[in-house]
């Protein structure tokens, strides 16, 4: 199957921790990134989620948050994903931000042309890839 979903992770099951009707699933990137997701408890089972296995996560680019100097920053959203933009595309309403993430990994967001002016963003410069548990979808072979 293919996907529009342009931010796709492959990784490693970190753990799953089951609660009364959700996940946590936490896969580890080969960098030793982190993205941690919260699916349904049918999930887990119909997909066969355990520690070990192959996964890969998948946010669109439309559910990421883009920040600069965020290194230290206390948010409650579980994935935070710095590292320097590499490519930027503007446009008059809306511009993508790609940022080198490491080990080869380039996370895609779409953000405001407005938001992209307001933070200084420039290829070379860093940023920081916000998004929530929950706009995370997982995903295996």
């Amino acid at each position: 199957m293919n996907i529009s979903a342009r931010n796709i992770f492959k990784g490693t099951v970190e753990s799953v921790v089951k609660g009364a009707v959700n996940s946590e699933v936490t896969i580890a990137l080969a960098d030793g990134s982190k993205i941690v997701s919260i699916v349904t408890i049918g999930a887990v089972e119909r997909l066969g989620l355990i520690e070990g296995m192959s996964a890969s996560a998948i946010i669109k680019a439309s559910s990421i948050i883009v920040g600069t100097n965020l290194q230290d920053a206390k948010l409650s959203t579980r994935n935070m994903l710095c590292g320097t933009i590499s490519r930027l595309i503007e446009g008059p309403v809306s511009t993508e931000v790609d940022i080198e993430i490491g080990e080869g990994n380039v996370l895609s967001a779409v953000i405001t042309h407005g938001s992209s002016q307001k933070l200084g963003l420039a290829v070379g410069g860093n940023a920081c890839a916000i998004f929530k548990a929950s706009s995370v979808i997982i995903g295996v072979d």
